[in-house]
């Protein structure tokens, strides 16, 4: 173990977090519980309906990786439903719309207002989240978000994944490093928040691999990031033609490439995600991918071992 004093970032509940995660951020950015709450808004993919590609990203379920998100069509109700079924666990909770299934600026602006002003509605949401493609932003789209950024908390999370061409087109993403680069540019210089998606463990990527796309997200300056491992699911087009595919064959060797993912994240970039469950009944692997806070305890129970924490191996910004 290394003898350098750790940085803490929550040490409420003498609990000494090392990770600067969105949980910690928004306790002190709102001095209350925030809570994410997942919506299905209903939107498709170019990569689904044949404008950029047919059959969706390789790894990506049917539900458009959208399998927690309420979606009844109802955007309110959705949200007052999901509400109330945790309003008596944290009755002081604001909470975040995060529209998460598929591309949710892939639409005209008209339906995107319709949507995102249908959620802000509610008394208790106090922002919005929306994940996207990094080519679905036209510049009306971005007005658009310019204009909800103006009056409400927001972040919008662009799906990377990775920076590297060959797995790029083995996943069949249909966009490209530059696309994400551009659109994480003018978003940024709108003012508005970007959280970055990268999924661990791709096939044919070695640990080098995955490391240079978390140091490319940094270059970023993003706001935020999510960190994902790989899980093959049912549904996916990697569970017919890589059927026997593990990303990381036990849960110690997933947390060892985290934490040095961790390490080199500057510690003003919040992590949304370390991890990456999936529901069990489409789950092919990893097998233990499920043991969700098993999983999160184990990385803070190693970088505790460790005297580690985020950001550790970078120089000050």
């Amino acid at each position: 173990m290394n003898t350098e004093k750790p940085l803490f970032f929550d040490t409420s509940d003498g609990q000494n977090l090392r990770i600067n995660t969105i949980s910690t951020y928004l306790k002190r950015h709102f001095g209350r519980k925030i809570v994410k709450l997942s919506i299905d808004g209903g939107f498709t993919c170019p990569n689904r309906d044949g404008s950029r590609g047919t059959g969706g990203c390789a790894f990506c379920s049917s539900a458009g990786s959208g399998e927690m998100a309420a979606g009844t069509g109802e955007i309110y109700l959705d949200l007052e439903s999901q509400i109330n079924l945790i309003r008596g666990k944290w009755p002081q909770a604001g909470y975040i719309a995060y529209f998460q299934s598929h591309t949710n600026t892939y639409a005209p602006v008209e339906v995107l207002r319709e949507k995102f002003e249908a959620a802000l509605r509610h008394p208790d949401v106090i922002g919005i989240a929306i994940a996207t493609r990094p080519d679905c932003l036209p510049d009306d789209v971005l007005d658009y978000l310019a204009e909800l950024n103006s009056r409400t908390f927001m972040w919008v999370e662009l799906g990377l994944q990775t920076i590297h061409p060959a797995t790029q087109q083995t996943m069949n993403l249909c966009y490209t490093t530059e696309d994400y680069d551009m659109a994480a540019e003018r978003l940024m210089s709108r003012g508005i928040r970007v959280v970055t998606h990268l999924i661990l463990g791709l096939p044919g990527e070695t640990e080098e691999d995955m490391m240079a796309s978390v140091s490319h997200v940094c270059c970023r300056h993003v706001f935020g990031m999510k960190l994902h491992m790989f899980n093959l699911v049912k549904g996916s087009p990697l569970a017919v033609t890589c059927s026997d595919y593990v990303s990381f064959e036990t849960m110690d060797e997933y947390i060892d490439l985290v934490i040095k993912a961790i390490e080199i994240i500057p510690p003003d970039i919040t992590l949304h995600r370390i991890s990456g469950d999936a529901p069990r009944p489409i789950l092919i692997a990893p097998e233990w991918s499920y043991m969700k806070r098993t999983l999160l305890n184990n990385i803070h129970k190693t970088m505790k071992y460790r005297n580690t924490w985020q950001g550790r191996l970078t120089e000050p910004r």
